[in-house]
């Protein structure tokens, strides 16, 4: 693939990724929304990191803050600090060890505010990628 292709590869499946959250969400999978939210932004990291790194292949972390420092993503504190909270969506949905706590705390109005930081910070990360 070419640059462009890989990172279209990215986007695109993220936007894919963005749209069945919004279904999860107005479906009431508020663990699961989160869980997609996380696959969104380690896509886009990944697109960014392609631009960053010659068109290598991302490695196949998916530490969102780890992605951001290798693909030289100046953050602030308060959207490392976001990254670093998202990350944990990644695990609290998928093991089960961490399921049964996380639904408990995965109310509507927790995903709703988290949702909307994901879709900020995706928003962000994009407009950063179509600038390039």
């Amino acid at each position: 693939m070419n640059r462009e292709d890989h990172i279209n590869y990215w986007l695109n499946s993220a936007d894919e990724d963005l749209k069945a959250a919004e279904t999860l969400f107005h479906s009431g999978k508020y663990s699961w929304t989160l869980f997609i939210g996380h696959l969104i932004i380690e896509k886009a990291l990944k697109a960014l990191y392609i631009i960053e790194n010659g068109n290598k292949i991302p490695p196949k972390i998916h530490n969102l803050v780890k992605l951001s420092e290798l693909s030289n993503l100046k953050l602030d504190e308060e959207k490392r600090i976001l990254l670093d909270e998202v990350n944990d969506f990644n695990l609290e949905a998928r093991y089960p060890e961490f399921k049964n706590e996380f639904y408990k705390v995965c109310t509507r109005e927790y995903a709703e505010h988290y949702f909307n930081k994901i879709k900020e910070i995706y928003t962000w990360l994009k407009s950063l990628i179509k600038s390039e």
